[in-house]
């Protein structure tokens, strides 16, 4: 017996050890992206006497997820004693130790570098193709051309072949918000080839490596930062966000503040504040971002919803924002007024996810809490008369997204039902007893009218 129950506790821990590696792995699946991903390109395009020079290229593969200001970090850590020469596109955030370098000294000593992208404006001489976007980065879907970035970077002490050269360790892609976790460099074959704007002359890589990160909820920050409200033209209840849905001010001492408050100014620009503290609004659900749904009218054929996403968000203009809905619906949309849109389409021939983002240079940016802090848009569906109904809140979305960010919905028995006298089946009912209690009331009086006359007689 005492050696089953050793058999037995060491194939539980076995299995709680498997279990502890599978679920960060669950954590990173995305059923709505299930490919999405952020493909890390490492290209070695010529050989130096230390070294070599690559191109490092980021592709941002993901449908709605992108990289909002101040931008990606990219970091990795050398697989030798490697050095940066100089970047072109890009460059480290510290230089570290060089003082063993008395004439040319290196752009970066440190062995475990961090990246970042140059901003708009560089010097021309210091500009690669795709660089200098201050690091923010498009989803695929809003815009493919902007979610690409380069640089070039020149390495030292590295090795000068295909045999002696290693790829680098450890990759980690930190961005505002979201988190994400990265695989091993693993070497591409056939290499990347180039192909010259002619279109005449194609060249190839020595040696090519990438690196995938996937979007990890367990990576990232665990508490909401947005959430959703509804309400309806047939019903006079509206649900607000729910208490807390992104914290509690008592538990965040100093993070909201009064939006009629007379020190709002130095505490949103007040010294040392970063930009990326959110700084909110002082309101019963502390998020920064909320999300209305309104079901605005009914017509014969069709029927319209008004969406307004509000920033309650002092330190923050969220720039290329876009929205993910679910609702069962969207196979039958007509038209969206001053939104982009495209399905997405994540289950094959079930369409009832949809994206939406601003126009360009119109409503792309939602500026921070005031009165400019909102952006509107209005959808117009066709009633399909198999399946459309105002009942038990199916005219609300299931789930929505605000910048790959799952918002807090409110409960499903909180939803603003259609009146119960509305409904056909207590329409019916109510016909019925009113026509029994119209015909009780003749039958009684038709008989009161014969006992009269009959007095009479």
């Amino acid at each position: 017996m005492a050696r089953l129950l050793l058999h037995l506790g060491a194939a539980i821990a076995l299995l709680a050890g498997l279990a502890s590696l599978v679920v960060p792995l669950a954590e990173a699946y995305d059923p709505l992206d299930p490919n999405g991903n952020i493909t890390i390109k490492w290209d070695i395009t010529q050989w130096t006497p230390d070294g070599y020079v690559a191109v490092v290229t980021i592709y941002n593969y993901q449908k709605y997820r992108h990289i909002q200001t101040p931008g990606w970090n990219l970091g990795w850590v050398w697989a030798k004693k490697e050095i940066i020469w100089g970047m072109v596109g890009g460059q480290a955030t510290e230089q570290g130790d060089c003082s063993t370098f008395k004439v040319n000294i290196p752009h970066c000593c440190k062995r475990d570098p961090r990246i970042v992208d140059l901003v708009p404006g560089t010097p021309y001489n210091m500009q690669f193709a795709n660089c200098c976007k201050g690091g923010v980065l498009t989803s695929w879907v809003q815009d493919p051309v902007n979610a690409v970035a380069s640089f070039q970077i020149t390495v030292g002490h590295s090795g000068t072949s295909n045999r002696t050269v290693k790829a680098p360790k450890n990759f980690t892609l930190k961005t505002p918000g979201p988190g994400y976790s990265c695989g091993l460099a693993q070497e591409v074959k056939p290499p990347t080839r180039f192909i010259s704007l002619d279109g005449r002359r194609t060249t190839q890589a020595h040696v090519t490596w990438n690196v995938t990160c996937t979007y990890s909820q367990f990576v990232a920050q665990r508490a909401p930062t947005c959430c959703v409200s509804l309400s309806s033209f047939y019903n006079e209840t509206v649900v607000n966000c729910q208490k807390c849905s992104c914290g509690c001010q008592n538990n965040k001492p100093g993070s909201c503040v009064e939006g009629n408050s007379p020190y709002l100014a130095s505490v949103v620009n007040g010294p040392g504040k970063s930009n990326l503290t959110p700084l909110v609004q002082c309101t019963p659900h502390m998020c920064p971002v909320r999300v209305h749904w309104h079901v605005k009218l009914n017509y014969r054929e069709y029927w319209r919803v008004k969406i307004t996403v509000t920033n309650w968000n002092y330190r923050m203009n969220y720039s290329q924002w876009n929205l993910v809905v679910q609702h069962p619906n969207f196979e039958n949309i007509s038209t969206a007024f001053s939104f982009n849109y495209k399905s997405l389409n994540p289950y094959g021939v079930i369409n009832d996810t949809a994206m939406m983002w601003g126009i360009k240079y119109y409503n792309d940016l939602l500026m921070v809490a005031g009165p400019d802090g909102n952006v509107q848009s209005e959808l117009l569906f066709r009633k399909d008369p198999s399946t459309f109904t105002f009942e038990k809140g199916w005219a609300f979305p299931r789930r929505i997204y605000f910048n790959g960010e799952s918002c807090v919905m409110p409960s499903p028995d909180l939803y603003p039902w259609l009146p119960h006298s509305s409904t056909p089946r207590l329409r019916t009912a109510f016909l019925v007893v009113s026509f029994i209690l119209c015909a009780t009331l003749a039958f009684f009086y038709n008989n009161l009218v014969l006992d009269k006359n009959s007095g009479k007689c």
